[in-house]
């Protein structure tokens, strides 16, 4: 997993409440094992027309969203079903950092293990940045990951708490396989020394 410490990028808005993982990542493209490819459809029912063509009022479908990889959501991002496969569509698609004032938990949860880094901060905060940020005041900020520090490119300079443990795993690009593999030399150690001791009928 790509490590993050510093992310400097373009902001999307999504002004929507209650953004569900049916809707990030619709079930019928929930086939695939992999984590990749889900980037495609990623809000897939809000992001094109029947007919298959793209949606030019959805967000993610604007000329100044192109290219961006922090999403600026809104209330309980990522509630409904426990999908990582959410987390999945939206790294592919190319985000790295999502913020927000709340997010389900188990979504929470699930972007950390998957290398993408959910920012909760004040509802005033995210009102005033959804708003500068429609009014063409900036487009693009940097997470700071060890100072945690969101810096926008008109001034506005956000802390933001996470957990240390959580922390610890998104700056060393460790998810929980890779944390365990960190003890390797003492697990072959212990299976080593353990053999030495069983019992032979």
């Amino acid at each position: 997993m790509e490590p993050l410490v510093k992310h400097e990028g373009k902001v999307v808005c999504m002004n929507r409440l209650n953004v569900d993982t049916d809707q990030i990542i619709p079930k019928q493209f929930l086939k695939r094992i992999e984590r990749d490819g889900f980037g495609e459809f990623l809000f897939y029912d809000w992001r094109y027309q029947a007919d298959g063509t793209p949606n030019a009022n959805f967000e993610l479908n604007t000329a100044r969203a192109q290219g961006a990889t922090i999403l600026l959501a809104d209330e309980n991002f990522g509630c409904g079903s426990s999908r990582e496969h959410a987390v999945w569509a939206l790294a592919d698609y190319g985000f790295r950092v999502v913020i927000a004032p709340s997010f389900a938990d188990i979504f929470f949860n699930n972007c950390f293990k998957n290398g993408v880094l959910p920012i909760v901060i004040p509802t005033d905060v995210r009102k005033e940045l959804a708003e500068t940020h429609a009014n063409g005041q900036w487009e693009r900020a940097t997470v700071d990951l060890e100072a945690q520090v969101i810096e926008t490119d008109c001034g506005h300079r956000i802390a933001f708490e996470v957990d240390a443990h959580k922390r610890y795993m998104l700056l060393n690009g460790l998810d929980d396989i890779g944390l365990t593999l960190q003890y390797e030399a003492d697990i072959r150690a212990y299976e080593a020394n353990r053999k030495a001791y069983q019992f032979v009928y």
